[in-house]
């Protein structure tokens, strides 16, 4: 999948900026540097907590707080199957 391959190329890319190499980055995420070549290299199987621990020794854990924070498509959802309230007809004499 092109977005997850993208995802591990940022984070290689995160990696390197910061001047680690993967045997270091895999030692303090815990994993091995084969799990941590699979994450950069997008393979879909490498568990979402490894790439919580990734971002997190990047110093990038926060913007995991930002997937699917704000929900427009289900908001607009929610909000067209609200019920209106019954408007009540009143007879004038």
């Amino acid at each position: 999948m092109k977005q997850i391959r993208e995802l591990g190329e940022r984070l290689r890319n995160a990696r390197l900026r910061r001047s680690m190499t993967q045997a270091e980055l895999a030692a303090r995420v815990g994993v091995s540097m084969p799990t941590l070549g699979k994450l950069e290299n997008g393979d879909p199987t490498t568990s979402l907590a490894t790439m919580l621990r990734v971002l997190t020794v990047l110093g990038l854990g926060a913007d995991i707080d930002l997937l699917a924070k704000e929900d427009a498509l289900g908001r607009e959802l929610q909000d067209s199957q609200l019920q209106r309230p019954a408007r009540t007809s009143r007879s004038r004499k």
